[in-house]
């Protein structure tokens, strides 16, 4: 097992609304069965296991791109809506919040039961895990978020998180089973987070000789492997600025559904009929399903499919919302009975968009697209946590 990646987020106190949080649980389902089908289960947990995919999930759901909201918010709508499904899905997530946090270990027993897995191993790795974070890297952050995702194969992954009230940050930590050799030497396939000056980091390879003065006092000895560890460190401005997104590649997500129309490409002729705004939603939620790794390196540009709650880059547009989660259900059910036409038209919109990047020359004016978004919100029911929003004036007059 290792450590996986990390990241590092600005503290946003607040609450997600119950119109976007069953939304969220809607369509984090929808991208997870999608997964599955496609690539099985062992890659669902390799996912959860990258700060950036992790982050760009949050983003794509109407999260606000770069907060510490994220990583709660993001693990209860997959929790609630994957565990009832568990025995069918092969997944399971175990853990939480706070008081839920606490509840990992029986959870994993009752889940060792059902699968056969060795229940007693899985709970070492869930206290060891957070041991390590909270005590073997001194960094100023304790844990308040453990949430444990396992499948029915023994894959497992970890995300977790810590706070700090003299920064104001979050860091969140994930690990992953595939590898671990130890826990205690560079463990984790990430961290994410601010750079907060010297830390004491007891599983970094140099501290080698302090864990080996302090293995008089645990089982565990020092095992060395492979350091994987990815870092994502997130500003604290909460509008998305043009440095926070590759141009590049938004520029040709928003060619391909403004410019285009799907009879223009063979592959997306089961899309025909879509709207230009759910084509650039679907093309975005389509990278999150089929991309590979690197590209999630700007998860700000995934905020481009249904906005943030708070309305930076603007507000969730809500019927575009719903088109999305209706068109990718439809699709992974015709999917399950062997109609596999529409998921491929979906999986074809990544592969166009990413195509178009090779001779791609962004001209676009970046604040120009953020304000036609928030002026055409009430059109597609923009909605925040502020409330609806609503036709500009002059749009008004024009009824009477």
């Amino acid at each position: 097992m290792k450590r996986s990646g990390s990241a590092d987020l600005p503290l946003h106190y607040g609450h997600v609304p119950p119109w976007l949080a069953q939304r969220m649980a809607t369509l984090g389902l929808a991208i997870t069965e999608a997964i599955l089908l496609e690539y099985g289960k062992a890659e669902v947990i390799r996912r959860l296991s990258s700060p950036f995919w992790f982050q760009s999930l949050g983003a794509v759901m109407g999260m606000d791109w770069h907060s510490s909201g994220i990583t709660t918010s993001v693990m209860g709508a997959l929790k609630k809506s994957i565990n009832p499904l568990s025995k069918e899905l092969g997944i399971y997530i175990c853990g939480g919040k706070g008081k839920h946090s606490r509840e990992t270990p029986n959870e994993l027993l009752k889940i060792a039961d059902k699968t056969g897995l060795n229940g007693t191993a899985l709970v070492r790795a869930s206290k060891l895990s957070a041991k390590v974070d909270n005590t073997a890297i001194q960094d100023g952050f304790q844990l308040y978020l453990h949430s444990f995702i396992l499948s029915s194969e023994g894959d497992w992954a970890v995300v977790q998180q810590g706070m700090s009230d003299s920064s104001s940050t979050a860091r969140r930590y994930h690990w992953h089973s595939e590898n671990l050799k130890s826990f205690v030497e560079e463990p984790h396939t990430g961290i994410c987070g601010i750079n907060q000056g010297k830390i004491l980091n007891l599983t970094a390879n140099d501290a080698d000789k302090t864990r080996q003065s302090m293995m008089s006092i645990t089982a565990e000895s020092p095992v060395r492997m492979l350091n994987e560890i990815q870092k994502l460190v997130l500003p604290d401005h909460h509008e998305v600025k043009s440095k926070d997104v590759d141009l590049k590649r938004l520029g040709s997500i928003l060619w391909l559904a403004q410019e285009k129309q799907p009879r223009d490409f063979e592959e997306l002729l089961l899309l025909e009929g879509m709207g230009p705004r759910t084509l650039q939603s679907m093309a975005l939620v389509s990278e999150v399903i089929y991309g590979t790794p690197s590209r999630f390196s700007d998860p700000a540009r995934y905020s481009f499919a249904h906005g943030g709650k708070d309305g930076h880059p603007f507000p969730v547009p809500v019927n575009v919302y719903d088109e999305t989660i209706s068109v990718l259900q439809k699709a992974i059910e015709k999917a399950k009975i062997g109609n596999t036409d529409k998921q491929q038209a979906i999986k074809s919109l990544h592969q166009i968009a990413r195509n178009a990047e090779k001779d791609f020359i962004p001209n676009m004016d970046f604040e120009k697209v953020i304000q036609k978004e928030r002026a055409e919100s009430w059109k597609y029911g923009g909605r925040t946590v502020f409330g609806k929003e609503k036709p500009p004036k002059d749009e008004q007059l024009k009824l009477f």
